[in-house]
């Protein structure tokens, strides 16, 4: 398995500054968060349930917004950008975790919605 999937609650709406691509503010609701890792998954996601870390990757800056939760964690066989794709939802910030995708994506960070 090289890809995951963090479903992500934010739960009221919140400007948050991502690295380089800058400050966006983002509705109440669930996210999605596509990644993948070339070696020890379970260490990368392990890394994400962390509070302590520094801020790397466009997905760090969100998770460490004391508003989100990451609500469940799953694995999958398929590519980053093949489960991504089958991921519905809208792209509030364009290129996040997708900076290198050659797959024309958009983003790795899916709006959901709210959670019924």
């Amino acid at each position: 398995m090289t890809s995951y999937q963090l479903f992500i609650y934010l739960d009221k709406e919140t400007e948050i500054v991502i690295g380089k691509l800058g400050t966006f503010r983002f509705p109440p609701g669930q996210y999605v968060y596509t990644g993948s890792a070339k070696r020890n998954i379970d260490a990368r996601i392990k890394r994400h349930q962390s509070n302590n870390k520094k801020r790397r990757w466009h997905i760090d800056y969100f998770l460490l917004n004391p508003h989100t939760q990451i609500l469940k964690v799953i694995q999958s066989g398929k590519s980053e950008c093949r489960l991504n794709q089958l991921t519905k939802g809208e792209i509030i910030v364009q290129r996040f975790g997708a900076s290198d995708c050659k797959s024309k994506c958009g983003s790795h960070l899916n709006y959901v919605g709210e959670i019924a």
